[in-house]
């Protein structure tokens, strides 16, 4: 007979109630922990947000999928590390916790008889021209995409379209038959699907249209072209509150609006106004946020000085009006004008200091469109 050590007796005896102790871990265990972990932006739980899935438990490794509800979601580090410190904390510290992050955009829209494909449309405004509105819209596209989703820019500014320059492309839409009706395919560049009264006319070519005649271009843009399925499509809309913006309003569904502004007053006065018309209309469009841009210049030669050009203060005080977010302060850059001239936004450019900024706006933006559409939903729920 062979006689064992007892110190060698007792760590047998302490593996077996371990290797029994894994054993009877449940899923429903593994629920109650993550019950206690809340969304930061939702401010409920991932089991009630139903935003857990596939939970498998294989001895020591505990692996599952949480959903966010954006691909650029800012928060998804702190979800990850709120999930394995709730189940270390009140399963087991043992445990080996593998974690996949799927996005599934949530859609603030109710009605679908208009892009059907489409979850969210997202009107970039502003209240004057010359403040950067078509470069905030085309560098959102691309730092949305860059992050993960699928995104479509129309461009509905028929005056004065900037599209094409700034992305590039100077060639007409392709077309396909649907049920003996011809239908539009956007133009596809860096991963965005494209649409503008540019790619049809010659650049030098001016646009000397009625309302009549703008707002039927605009519903062929919506409603004759093959869209597909987008999470977002950003809307640049002509600078201004005129019948574009009617109509627009109108004909589509818009989720939400972005708006822009320098901080100088004079900027800020007229963008209040193009933020005041979105509640005006019959739907009322939320305002989800406030992009500043040339907020500050800073010198190549001097790069810890900022020179406040156009002042200070100007998008923080809409946000504050109008109980908004100031998604963001894009700084006076050369070299952000001269992308959008080449036909390559700054997002696509990993040199260019404005990168992080513009991806740090777009999931701002989709964490607000995320915010907005789980609060309808629940609405319409209600």
């Amino acid at each position: 007979m062979v006689l064992l050590c007892p110190f060698f007796t007792a760590k047998i005896k302490l593996n077996c109630i371990r290797i029994v102790y894994f054993i009877m871990i449940t899923e429903k265990q593994i629920i109650a922990a993550l019950s206690t972990v809340q969304e930061p932006d939702l401010k409920k739980d991932l089991i009630t947000l139903n935003m857990i899935e596939e939970i498998k438990i294989e001895g020591l490794h505990i692996s599952f999928k949480v959903l966010l509800t954006t691909p650029a979601c800012p928060l998804k580090e702190k979800i990850e590390l709120d999930c394995k410190e709730a189940i270390h904390r009140l399963v087991s510290p043992d445990l080996v916790i593998s974690i996949e992050m799927e996005a599934r955009v949530l859609s603030a829209r109710l009605d679908k008889l208009v892009l059907p494909g489409v979850k969210n449309i997202i009107a970039v405004i502003s209240g004057k021209g010359g403040v950067g509105k078509s470069t905030m819209a085309a560098n959102l596209a691309l730092a949305l995409h860059q992050l993960g989703a699928s995104v479509g820019l129309l461009d509905a500014d028929i005056y004065g379209p900037s599209v094409p320059l700034m992305f590039g492309v100077h060639e007409a839409p392709d077309m396909k038959q649907v049920d003996g009706k011809n239908i539009m395919l956007p133009v596809e560049r860096h991963g965005i699907k494209l649409m503008s009264i540019g790619f049809m006319i010659r650049p030098e070519q001016a646009v000397v249209w009625r309302g009549p005649m703008v707002s039927s271009a605009l519903r062929q843009f919506v409603n004759e072209t093959d869209w597909g399925n987008l999470d977002y499509l950003i809307m640049d809309m002509p600078p201004g509150t005129g019948d574009i913006h009617l109509t627009m309003g109108q004909i589509i569904p818009v989720s939400g609006v972005v708006l822009v502004t320098t901080p100088q007053d004079v900027a800020v006065a007229d963008a209040i106004k193009g933020a005041a018309m979105f509640d005006l209309l019959p739907n009322r469009i939320p305002l989800i946020g406030v992009i500043e841009n040339m907020s500050w210049f800073t010198p190549a030669e001097l790069p810890n000085h900022k020179y406040l050009i156009f002042g200070e203060g100007g998008g923080q005080k809409i946000a504050d009006m109008f109980k908004t977010k100031l998604l963001g302060k894009v700084p006076l850059v050369a070299s952000v004008r001269e992308g959008g001239d080449k036909g390559m936004p700054a997002v696509l450019d990993d040199e260019n200091p404005s990168k992080s900024i513009f991806i740090g706006v777009a999931q701002q933006v989709a964490q607000q469109m995320a915010i907005h559409s789980a609060s309808a939903q629940n609405s319409q729920a209600i």
